[in-house]
């Protein structure tokens, strides 16, 4: 990934750029945003620093400021954490749980007002929307961790939810009672009514460290970070597996309570707390003024490698409760806090060794091998090197002396070379001329600096997403065979490539963990049931880079049999409406590398075979140019099926009737669209005629 570090937040956009330009541009970031939140708070893992995260965030929010016309209604902006998990109740927060916003200083800026612009900035809005020149705020940690809410009523806990999307969460109540630190009962003779508590679940270090040593001894996989894994904890259906946990809880906040306790200050919200025996941080102090705000920003970020949690910035909220509510909120955010995040953390190391690992889809990333660090929070020997622009650029040998980087939980990066240090032996790095993992030929795309390996269904560092592609719906479509099937096969050894698929048999199935002979029984029916399908199907279940469902379908249409894609030239996929010079180029690359062709050829002499398309005659007298709608269950043809088949003999499938439609294909329980059908005096063919429409 390449570092956003130099992005300017607050750069204007260019007065004559196009609004095309400007939409496109929250298009993007909107779509990256939301998939960098998907893989943060529902998968646990983190794709970009928050630093990253953070600068992205808010130049969307500049775009969207000036051009609110082209927001987006599921714009990361207005959304506060991830999804919610189906595997638990999901319950609405009766006060939203709102994420704050964020202000970042320039450690390296000598000029202190403009080193800390932004908290100077923050400040003044309070101030001057209060109508004082000063304000006292209550300055706390800001914690690693998993945000939770607490319901206590008349002392018992009743109720524990995660943020989930900030307006409905998961209920993990049951889970959440093995936390040891958490009050099952107030510890008060009148407890209130109601007491609605907010905090941070996490993990100490040394308690990560003392589980990581105990899963390295027993050969298990290791544990990220703390921050994920205390996320995993609370998430585990078990909630035996989550009592063996070593989570821990801090209070940050009273969401809501009842009228027989009254507070004026946050700060005497915490000491309530604290004397309800919840653990508040001892690290809390409240600041007066600008000066003591900086001074507690600086100490905390000096003692942050110290503190027994992981920590990744400091947050400021106004201590007055009757000024918290006359500065009220934003759509996301309350106006009266914020979160003032940390530098990301950066050491020196020497470089080892630099190797090349190959991604899930072909991608060569070079890794520098390190010297073994500690830097944010974990030791690190492994740092990305992005690609090999970035090592030239920065001009990266083995041997130099480099500044690694680690924001957040993601992969480290090498920032700089220090040149004072360089050896005289430092060797310069090239990429690989062939794939280190299969030696199949490398490609680079016009415009892409990354660079791939072109034996997409042969390499073993892709074999995963190959197969799971090749066997999902839109593609060979086998039932039953799932990405985590997938993986059980593959790691078993069973498989390696799409074709080892057709040599699966129930002996080799059948004795698998959470098989039993039923499942097994299933999946190979579903295997051989795959053998016949459509060429549109098998090129898109290929995997060709640029190659979708659409463009498959238009290859079938165009060359009629795989043989005759295979060996078209570049000039004659350049003919295809819609198909360009990098789509052609990639689909000439991929059938240019022998391993591809080897494994096609297996899946043919392992009984895959599929329609061809009579090119005699893309024409079908009776299918093209006509509209379908199909209704109800058949029994030869998926929906799917039926669609690919209709599509690639040029007919159309919608999915409502209307006076426009030419045909309804009624399978068993078919349902409103065949009543619409005949009140419209639609033509209603079943499956046999469907068939006999195709002949």
């Amino acid at each position: 990934m390449q570092n956003k570090n130099n992005l300017d937040l607050f750069e204007d956009v260019e007065i004559n750029d196009t609004s095309g330009h400007i939409q496109k541009q929250i298009n993007q970031l909107t779509k990256d945003l939301i998939k960098y939140n998907h893989f943060y708070h529902d998968k646990n893992q983190s794709l970009i620093s928050d630093e990253e995260y953070d600068q992205l965030f808010r130049k969307l929010q500049n775009l969207e400021t000036k051009h609110p016309e082209f927001k987006r209604k599921d714009s990361p902006t207005n959304i506060v954490g991830g999804q919610v998990l189906t595997e638990f109740t999901q319950e609405h927060h009766i006060i939203p749980m709102l994420s704050l916003n964020n202000i970042f200083s320039d450690m390296n800026e000598k000029n202190e007002e403009l080193k800390y612009k932004e908290l100077i900035q923050f400040n003044k809005r309070i101030c001057d929307s209060l109508n004082t020149s000063n304000v006292t705020y209550l300055a706390c940690p800001k914690y690693d961790g998993v945000a939770i809410s607490l319901l206590y009523e008349k002392g018992i806990l009743i109720k524990a939810l995660t943020r989930g999307d900030g307006f409905t969460g998961e209920n993990v109540t049951e889970n959440i009672k093995t936390v040891k630190n958490i009050p099952k009962l107030l510890s008060e003779k009148t407890p209130p009514k109601l007491l609605e508590v907010r905090g941070e679940i996490l993990i100490f270090k040394d308690d990560f460290s003392k589980l990581n040593t105990q899963q390295n001894e027993h050969g298990i996989k290791q544990f990220a970070n703390p921050r994920n894994l205390a996320s995993g904890s609370l998430r585990q259906l078990d909630s035996n597996i989550t009592a063996n946990r070593p989570l821990h809880f801090f209070a940050y906040s009273i969401a809501q309570n009842s009228k027989d306790i009254e507070f004026k200050t946050f700060h005497e919200q915490l000491q309530y707390l604290k004397k309800l025996n919840f653990d508040i941080s001892d690290y809390c102090q409240l600041a007066h003024n600008l000066p003591e705000l900086i001074h507690y920003y600086e100490s905390i970020l000096h003692k942050r490698n110290n503190l027994a949690f992981g920590i990744d910035g400091v947050v400021y909220k106004v201590d007055k409760i009757t000024n918290q509510e006359e500065l009220g909120y934003v759509m996301r955010a309350p106006r009266f806090a914020i979160a003032h995040k940390f530098p990301a953390e950066e050491i020196e190391s020497q470089i080892l060794d630099i190797i090349v690992q190959v991604g899930r889809t072909g991608a060569l990333t070079p890794v520098a091998k390190i010297k073994p660090v500690f830097v944010g929070g974990v030791m690190v020997s492994n740092a990305t090197l992005h690609n090999q622009d970035e090592i030239q650029r920065k001009d990266i040998r083995i041997s130099d002396y480099v500044t690694v980087r680690r924001a957040g939980d993601v992969i480290p990066e090498v920032v700089k070379v220090n040149l004072n240090k360089r050896s005289s032996h430092a060797k310069a790095f090239t990429m690989p001329q062939t794939c280190p993992v299969c030696n199949s030929h490398l490609i680079k795309e016009e415009g892409e600096i990354i660079i791939r390996c072109s034996a997409g269904l042969y390499c073993d560092a892709q074999k995963k997403q190959t197969i799971s592609h090749f066997t999902s719906k839109l593609a060979i479509n086998i039932s039953g065979l799932g990405e985590k099937i997938v993986n059980q096969l593959v790691d078993s050894n069973l498989i390696h490539t799409p074709a080892d698929i057709y040599t699966l048999t129930f002996e080799k199935l059948e004795p698998l963990e959470r098989f039993g002979k039923k499942k097994a029984d299933n999946l190979i029916k579903a295997i051989n049931k795959s053998k016949i399908t459509t060429l549109a199907r098998l090129i898109y279940a290929l995997g060709i880079r640029h190659v979708g469902e659409a463009t498959a379908k238009d290859l079938a249409l165009n060359f009629g049999s795989l043989d005759k894609l295979i060996n078209a030239p570049i000039n004659e996929l350049l003919e295809i409406h819609d198909i360009g010079e990098v789509v052609a180029t990639s689909i000439v690359d991929f059938f240019s590398e022998k391993h591809n062709l080897q494994i096609i050829e297996k899946l043919e002499h392992l009984g895959l075979t599929y329609t061809k398309t009579n090119l005699s005659s893309k024409y079908h007298q009776n299918i093209s140019n006509k509209t379908f709608v199909l209704t109800g269950t058949l029994v030869d043809y998926s929906r799917e099926e039926a669609k690919a088949i209709i599509e690639e003999y040029g007919g159309k499938v919608t999915n409502s009737v209307s006076k426009n439609t030419d045909y309804v294909v009624a399978g068993f329980e078919a349902g409103s669209k065949f009543d619409k059908a005949n009140e419209l005096g639609i033509t209603i063919i079943n499956e046999a005629q469907f068939k006999n429409l195709l002949k």
